[in-house]
């Protein structure tokens, strides 16, 4: 009905094309979707986050509510690339190359060697950095351990693997072009050796690019990570803070059973792992933030 005036009423947008607001009942809806598929939980106090950065693809899509994204995300033959895109929306992918210096100089000076050393045999190095977004940690461990074994790297066999679940981080991290903020705590002379710059990016040097693959693996997918077989080392830093305990507990135990016996698993600082939760245990390292399997457990692999 039109509003009694002497002008004619501006015509009324359509609803995709204001700012969606999302009712309790579809918060739950995605929360559950979205802990369900990724295992990472939303608190109802993030509401406003879910809301705030999807409902600009409600206007993308011109649909009229988040009922009608519900469907499209569960039922529509896109399911599998909304679910993508959407949580390319919701995750902020922060990091940088050489992030938590000391935490890397225990890997680098205590682990790394350890590791080599026990596998002089073999030659063989493997190396998993999880949820590692847009590759910073993955590169960076490889310039440790390319580094590392200087003249002795082609005779090893040097296996890096990073893995998000986000495909465009990983798009981002197979170029590997980085702009000035991705190398805010790198050394100069790390920038110099590693990189080639090209007008406000930074290249990654052939000597290091090949040394990692990328692959879309969601934590929750435990067969997946199983199909990998066992890590000397595993990064997985900042991103369990994300989840419930539950899913933490799985993680981290999946965590150990992909684990060499005598391999490390190191985590962000802002995150720990209780006693009782997986079978490993802390190494007295300050700001290392590490774990491992008890030293009676198994014998090293060599």
């Amino acid at each position: 009905m039109a509003t009694p005036t002497s002008t004619p009423a501006p015509a009324t947008p359509p609803a995709s094309a204001a700012k969606a607001t999302m009712s309790d009942a579809q918060f739950n809806q995605l929360a559950k979707i979205i802990y369900e598929r990724a295992g990472i939980h939303f608190a109802p106090a993030k509401k406003y986050v879910l809301e705030s950065r999807l409902a600009h693809r409600l206007t993308e899509l011109e649909l009229d509510d988040f009922n009608q994204y519900i469907s499209f995300l569960t039922i529509g033959p896109y399911q599998t690339d909304e679910f993508q895109e959407m949580f390319n929306r919701i995750t902020i992918n922060e990091t940088s190359f050489f992030r938590n210096e000391p935490q890397l100089d225990v890997f680098e000076k205590k682990v790394l060697p350890e590791i080599i050393e026990a596998r002089k045999n073999t030659k063989r190095l493997r190396i998993w950095s999880a949820a590692c977004s847009t590759g910073e940690e993955p590169f960076t461990l490889a310039m440790l351990v390319h580094r590392t074994l200087g003249v002795r790297l082609p005779d090893w066999r040097v296996e890096i693997l990073g893995t998000d679940i986000s495909e465009k981080a990983l798009e981002a991290a197979n170029e590997a072009k980085y702009t000035e903020y991705a190398m805010r705590t790198t050394n100069p002379m790390v920038r110099t050796r590693y990189f080639k710059q090209d007008g406000p990016y930074f290249v990654l040097s052939d000597s290091i690019k090949p040394m990692v693959n990328f692959e879309i693996l969601n934590l929750k997918d435990r067969l997946a990570a199983k199909r990998h077989g066992t890590w000397d080392v595993i990064f997985c830093r900042n991103v369990m803070i994300y989840f419930d305990d539950p899913m933490k507990k799985q993680v981290v135990n999946m965590f150990a059973d992909q684990l060499a016996p005598d391999g490390y698993l190191f985590i962000g600082h802002s995150e720990t792992i209780r006693t009782g939760e997986a079978p490993l245990e802390p190494m007295p390292w300050p700001q290392a933030f590490c774990y491992r399997k008890p030293s009676g457990a198994s014998k090293p692999v060599m």
